[in-house]
């Protein structure tokens, strides 16, 4: 595990699970500085590692009408001030080669969409900026063509590299998780299961996807004990307005009981090695 290496990590000898953890999309400084201070607040008394997540735009949109950002650097220097007030690291996703110098002035890690993840040019310039580059699994990818990416980071010189599951095409309007996939990746870099893109349920006739929130726990808890170095869910305290992914992420207000029982389930996994 590289988490010792990242600036503002806390909880890194904790023995437990990492987080990246809030919202979709960066949709003003307000909500996302409220969002990050509860997440830490729990996430500090159960000692979890926390990494605040927020895209700074949505480029992979179902209609052109969909909600893309409120301006590229004006939503980095939010995710800048919610680190710099809260001394946490932040993650946000790159679309464009160009982007990776652009926004590893303003976070700790650079996050590669699944849709993008086989692009060599974006991959390795996200590498060449010396971040953690974290490679999240095509939907349309097997866990073990994920070695690959990984490789492109590493023969940067770049060794920090992580990969997030975010599930699997099942058909045209559902995604599943192969669990068999973690312990395979998790071979090739720290692994971390993407609990609420999972769910999503994308291609719907209305152009806007679609998701099953109500299984996140039983996802989650289903990755803590398949042994999962970190979780990613996107949060929000008004999920049903959010604008971007509303339809899969988990109302803020059920955060703290789902960690207590996903830390409770971890600490009896390593009791039983």
């Amino acid at each position: 595990m590289q988490l010792n290496s990242i600036p503002k990590l806390k909880h890194t000898n904790s023995n437990n699970f990492f987080l990246l953890c809030g919202p979709c999309a960066i949709e003003g400084e307000d909500m996302a500085l409220r969002i990050a201070e509860r997440v830490l607040k729990i996430t500090d008394k159960l000692e979890i590692p926390y990494v605040f997540k927020g895209s700074f735009k949505k480029a992979n949109r179902s209609r052109i009408d969909s909600f893309t950002g409120i301006g590229d650097e004006k939503a980095l220097k939010i995710l800048k001030k919610v680190s710099d007030t809260f001394d946490i690291p932040t993650v946000t996703d790159i679309h464009e080669a160009n982007d990776a110098n652009l926004a590893a002035q303003y976070v700790e890690i650079l996050q590669i969409p699944a849709f993008l993840v086989r692009q060599t040019d974006l991959v390795v310039a996200a590498a060449k900026t010396g971040k953690v580059v974290n490679l999240k699994k095509g939907q349309f990818m097997s866990p073990e063509a994920m070695k690959h990416a990984v490789k492109k980071v590493k023969d940067t010189g770049n060794n920090r590299a992580w990969i997030t599951d975010r599930g699997t095409m099942f058909g045209y309007q559902d995604m599943i998780v192969d669990f068999r996939g973690i312990p395979t990746m998790r071979q090739y870099a720290p692994t971390i299961l993407d609990v609420t893109h999972s769910l999503q349920q994308p291609n719907q006739t209305i152009g806007v996807t679609g998701g099953r929130p109500d299984m996140i726990e039983t996802i989650a808890r289903a990755g803590i004990v398949n042994n999962v170095d970190g979780l990613f869910i996107e949060t929000h305290f008004d999920p049903a307005n959010a604008k971007s992914d509303g339809a899969n992420m988990l109302h803020l207000d059920n955060l703290e009981q789902l960690l207590i029982n996903l830390t409770t389930i971890r600490k009896t996994i390593l009791s039983l090695k």
